[in-house]
């Protein structure tokens, strides 16, 4: 597993990152395997919410045995200050640990929500005194949607987050206005020498029976998006995301039985042109940010 250097902090993170969301409605037994299969394939960066249903629980037991050869990263989505600071605070006990290597102010996917976390009584200061206080080493932020880089780049600017995690993938630089807030987003982070982690590398398109703003249930995924399922696919997608040097890191998708098809897609990866060119062959590949479902 190849690792990269996560910005200032200077952790060398494995260059796949595990997406707990994919613990959220599994029980112990389906997570144990998981986690022992990231762990084999060389993973050691964990990425994990506290909205993510029962998957702080499902990682806690692991902590005792891996706390110390992992980088944990959490999120809260709360947005004012006492909030924030009582989420982070259950997540810890979730998780079974007395600190956090990243917490990330979750979903920040819009400059009204910005707006929300950053300023007065906002998640930031729950999160920063969580840092005074040695809860948590580092503070992040991450969005979905089409404006993420755009409102990562402004996040930047008035705090300077360690990390960030906005989305990326074929189709979606693609679109010219995604790809010039994006590059102008790469352009700060090199700046400040933050580490720029992505998310829905994988994601093929929307669900196609799921309309704007409707439940996702009863799908073939775990996901709210439909992902990439076939080897060749997920290996193009994940080479292509990995083709960028900016990229410190990818999480793998919110699903367990996508994991090994992850793993092997990062050990044998494809040129960025390759890749390139699997993925304009799918004529359905397309945002995920289309339709927006109550995810």
């Amino acid at each position: 597993m190849e690792h990269r250097r996560l910005g200032r902090l200077g952790h060398e993170s494995s260059v796949l990152i595990y997406g707990a969301a994919a613990l959220a409605e599994v029980d112990q037994d389906t997570a144990d395997r998981s986690i022992q299969e990231a762990l084999d394939g060389g993973i050691n960066h964990f990425d994990v919410a506290a909205s993510y249903g029962e998957a702080e629980v499902r990682l806690g037991p692991w902590m005792p045995e891996v706390r110390d050869r992992i980088f944990l990263a959490s999120k809260t989505d709360e947005r004012g200050r006492d909030a924030a600071w009582a989420q982070i605070n259950a997540s810890l006990e979730r998780l079974q640990t007395d600190h956090l290597d990243l917490l990330q102010l979750h979903a920040v996917c819009d400059l009204a929500e910005l707006d929300l976390a950053t300023g007065s009584g906002g998640a930031l200061e729950g999160a920063l005194r969580a840092q005074e206080e040695g809860l948590v080493a580092a503070v992040g932020i991450t969005g979905h949607g089409p404006q993420a880089p755009a409102t990562h780049l402004e996040a930047l600017r008035r705090f300077p987050f360690a990390t960030v995690l906005t989305p990326l993938n074929h189709t979606l630089l693609e679109g010219e206005a995604f790809r010039n807030d994006y590059r102008s987003l790469v352009e700060e982070v090199r700046r400040q020498d933050a580490g720029l982690m992505t998310i829905k590398a994988v994601a093929r398109r929307n669900w196609p029976d799921v309309g704007a703003g409707e439940p996702v249930s009863g799908q073939a995924y775990a996901t709210w998006y439909e992902p990439y399922d076939d080897q060749e696919r997920i290996r193009a997608a994940v080479s292509w995301v990995l083709a960028h040097p900016e990229i410190t890191g990818l999480t793998t998708a919110g699903d367990v039985r996508l994991l090994g098809m992850i793993l092997r897609a990062e050990r044998e990866r494809m040129t960025l042109e390759d890749a390139a060119t699997a993925l304009q062959t799918d004529a359905d590949y397309a945002s995920p940010f289309l339709r927006m479902p109550f995810i």
